[in-house]
Order: C-alpha cells, then structure tokens, then sequence
C-alpha cells in the first residue's frame, strides 16, 4: 500500500502541473481526485494497522471496527477532495470558458496516458487480491480492499473522461466538452462516495453476520437434542473476520443446573467450531425449570465457556 500511496502523490503532482500549465478543468479535477486517493491510502493504512490491535478492558470486543471507521473517513474524503473540486472546476470552465494551450494539452494528455496505465496496473493487482480472498462475495467483504477497488476503478474511468473531454476540447474548441467531463468526474466520485459510505456506515452501527453463518448458527441450535426452541438469535460483526453471537433457547424440561451448564458449554463450542468468524457467544437460557442457572458462566460469557 505504501508504493500505491507514493504512486498516487506523484500521479497528482502530475495532474496538477499538467492542469495548470494547459488550463486543464479536467486534468485539474483529476489531480483532485489523486490528492484524495492519497490521502485514503493513509487512512486505509492506519486502519489496517489500528484494526489489528488485541482487546483490553476499554475496547473489549476488540479493534475490529476501526477498519470500518477510517473507511467511513475515506468515503468523505472522496467526496469533499474529489467529486465538490471536480463540480467546482466544471462550474468555472462554464462560466469563464477557455484557454486553450496546444502544447500545454498534449502535455496533459501524455500525463493521462501515463496515469492510465499506472491506475489500470494498481486496478487488476487490487482484483488478483480479490480474487485470493475467496472473489466477489468474500474479498469485497474487507472495507480496506474495498476501497482500493473502488479508488482504482474510478480512477481509470475518471482519466477516460478527462482524456475525452480535453481531446473533444481541443478538435472542436469549445470548453463545454472538458466541463462536462469535469461534472462527470464529479458525478462519478460522489455516486462512489456515497456507496462507500453507506456501506460503512452499515457496519458501524452494527451491521448482522452474514445471511449464511446466520442460518448455520440457527440449523445448528436447533438441532440441539437439548434445545425445544430457538427464541431469538442475533449477530453482529465487530470486525471483519470476527462476530458477536447471542442466542435465547428454550431447553427441553427436567435438566438439573449441572446439566444446564455442560449444555450450554458444548453448544457454545459447537457455534464456534461451525462459524469460525463467532469470538464472542452468548446464551440466554430460559427453561423454567433451570432458572437457577442462569447466573452461571455457561448460560452467559464468551466463546467455549471461557
């Protein structure tokens, strides 16, 4: 991530010398975009790092979410940096038209050229990496390579359009081509802002375990001999690899206190083996007859009876 950092900084730094010196909208509002690619890669690098912090009394489900904050930060930084600069150049070129600077162009063209290479190459790394975690469904579940994904992606649509606009710029002189792949690119960064940013938002206010680990965890419990029904079930994720579990069961009548808690260990144990990504299981017992039970370590507390 730190190549991919350095590489956007000196694709933005040659955007923004390019732009200025064709008068560029376009190639300006994707310097913008750069800027704001670089600063999510120090956002995305400080999740990665803070995420994997162990947990202690403060935080005790642990770091997990700080994945989901910082790519939250990185959503708005793609919104504020790249699509309201973009709107802004747009609205500019409209209003004050064009200066127009063959030899400054063919400059920023080459400048997007090069960056459309360089953004294509980091998109299909991005993708290989997808691929490795399993593809669509599992490697897009990672906030972190879910926004590289997104960045990249955009980014070489975002290039495309500015190409286009300055090319039809150029042919035709008239600067309503470059504004307009200035909106677009606009457009294009707060429509991915957005996603991003619902997304999570999703998972920081707590967002349940997957459809499929919670039909797992439901099939299993009631296939508990113990276990006469499955109340309530919820989950919810409190990192990427990792999700609460908390379970009301019925137990079927006449097991004494003892019988109650050696239930309840081995189910917990069983939630576990059977969702690996389940750290934290809870059960709420509620068969009349082993109220007592209750308070014990087995009914409620963490993974295995721990």
């Amino acid at each position: 991530m730190l190549v991919a950092l350095t590489a956007n900084l000196v694709i933005a730094v040659a955007k923004a010398v390019g732009g200025i010196f064709a008068h560029s909208p376009a190639l300006l509002s994707e310097a913008a975009h750069s800027v704001a690619d670089s600063l999510n890669e120090v956002f995305l690098l400080a999740a990665l790092r803070r995420s994997r912090r162990p947990a202690d009394a403060r935080h005790p489900f642990g770091y997990g979410k700080e994945r989901f904050f910082w790519s939250l930060l990185a959503a708005v930084g793609i919104f504020v940096m790249g699509g309201c600069f973009s709107f802004f150049q747009g609205f500019e070129a409209l209003r004050g038209g064009g200066e127009e600077q063959f030899s400054g162009y063919v400059v920023g063209m080459i400048v997007l050229g090069v960056a459309f290479v360089a953004e294509g190459v980091s998109l299909v790394r991005a993708l290989r990496q997808v691929r490795r975690q399993g593809g669509l469904a599992s490697g897009m579940r990672d906030p972190a390579l879910r926004t590289v994904v997104a960045e990249d992606a955009t980014a070489v649509l975002g290039v495309t359009l500015a190409f286009a606009g300055m090319a039809l710029h150029m042919v035709t002189g008239q600067v309503v081509w470059e504004a307009s792949a200035s909106l677009a690119i606009g457009a294009l960064l707060v429509y991915v802002a957005y996603r991003l940013g619902r997304e999570a938002r999703d998972q920081l206010i707590g967002e349940a375990a997957d459809p499929e680990a919670d039909a797992r965890i439901r099939a299993l419990l009631a296939a508990q001999p113990e276990i006469d029904s499955v109340e309530a079930l919820f989950t919810m994720k409190t990192g990427l690899d990792t999700a609460l579990v908390a379970a009301r069961v019925d137990l079927v009548p006449g097991l004494d206190s003892e019988e109650v808690e050696e239930v309840a260990v081995r189910i917990k144990r069983a939630v576990g083996d059977e969702v690996e990504e389940a750290d934290q299981i809870f059960l709420d017992v509620t068969e009349r007859s082993a109220q007592e039970a209750y308070g014990s370590p087995a009914a409620t507390g963490e993974r295995g009876g721990a």
